[in-house]
């Protein structure tokens, strides 16, 4: 008797997890989206399945599973929204911790500062170990931007059936136009596989009138101590300046997040972007990038961004 291999998979979407265990490899993407129907309400032609390949093709419907090789709950991400859930995709999403517990950084900076040593010695751990996949080499003379990805370039809560309804307004304008001035790096606290996936499915990774020059993770990110939140995760710009000492350092470079406790170690190199959420409802309205655009432009004509208050931006 001829037995075949189970398959469990977890589905994200709209900011939750699904896991699905019931299915076997000989079942197929179709058999694997009427699950995520069942478990989801979005119907199977609504779903984008980001990452499920053969041979670097997108798997059609009837592709066994068993061709798929998925390692045991593999994370895939689904785009696509219910049919009759139009108020759903227009409600606000849920609140996200990291936005509305944010803190006012002034205060902690000076702590993050007298525990120093112990950071400097993070980072120096970071610029030793993590390992950058460089997309394209930096080039000589450029600034450097340091762009977040979740609520800076993309609504990550909200429903839609592409990546491109919750794309922020203007980004490949604003991409276009900073790397004339700027080299473009990718921080999100994320992982390296849902950056790839989500820059891919925005059409940044393959643009022809803009190149990233390489992204980073979770992975080299750090944990400091602050007197009121306890221990938090921060993007420490040193792990770059210290991997690229002969392009990058506090002179030349800026850094976009949502968050400002992601810039505790580098304060002055930070920019607080309004988040972009509620994409639905804001799509018409954001202007953000289009402004940050000639921000940038005005500052690439400065040799020292270090003096700069990007409090005042506007």
């Amino acid at each position: 008797i001829c037995t075949s291999m189970s398959v469990s998979v977890i589905i994200k979407w709209g900011g939750q997890e699904y896991t699905i265990s019931s299915l076997s490899e000989e079942d197929t993407v179709m058999d694997l989206k009427q699950s995520i129907k069942s478990l989801t309400g979005v119907l199977p032609e609504r779903q984008k399945l980001l990452g499920l390949k053969v041979k670097g093709k997108p798997a059609d419907d009837d592709t066994k599973l068993g061709i798929l090789k998925l390692k045991p709950n593999t994370k895939i991400m689904m785009m696509g929204s219910r049919e009759e859930s139009l108020e759903d995709v227009l409600a606000p999403p849920p609140e996200s911790d990291d936005v509305v517990n944010d803190f006012d950084i002034e205060e902690e900076v000076i702590e993050v500062e007298n525990r120093s040593e112990e950071n400097l010695a993070k980072i120096a751990r970071r610029v030793k170990e993590y390992k950058v996949e460089e997309l394209n080499p930096p080039r000589e003379g450029k600034r450097l931007l340091v762009l977040d990805v979740d609520y800076t370039l993309f609504d990550h809560k909200s429903c839609a059936e592409s990546g491109q309804e919750l794309m922020r307004p203007f980004l490949h304008d604003f991409l276009t136009s900073a790397y004339e001035n700027y080299d473009i790096v990718i921080w999100s606290a994320t992982s390296m596989k849902w950056i790839e996936a989500k820059m891919k499915e925005l059409g940044v990774t393959d643009n022809p009138n803009y190149k990233v020059t390489f992204m980073l993770d979770s992975g080299a990110m750090i944990t400091v101590h602050t007197p009121k939140r306890g221990v938090v995760e921060v993007k420490p710009l040193g792990v770059i300046w210290g991997k690229y000492s002969e392009f990058y350092n506090r002179k030349n470079t800026i850094m976009f997040d949502d968050i400002g406790r992601n810039f505790l170690m580098n304060p002055q190199n930070g920019l607080k972007i309004r988040p972009f959420m509620k994409a639905h409802l804001n799509r018409e309205k954001d202007k953000e990038l289009l402004k940050l655009s000639h921000y940038l432009k005005e500052i690439a004509k400065l040799d020292d961004f270090s003096e700069l208050n990007h409090k005042h931006w506007e």
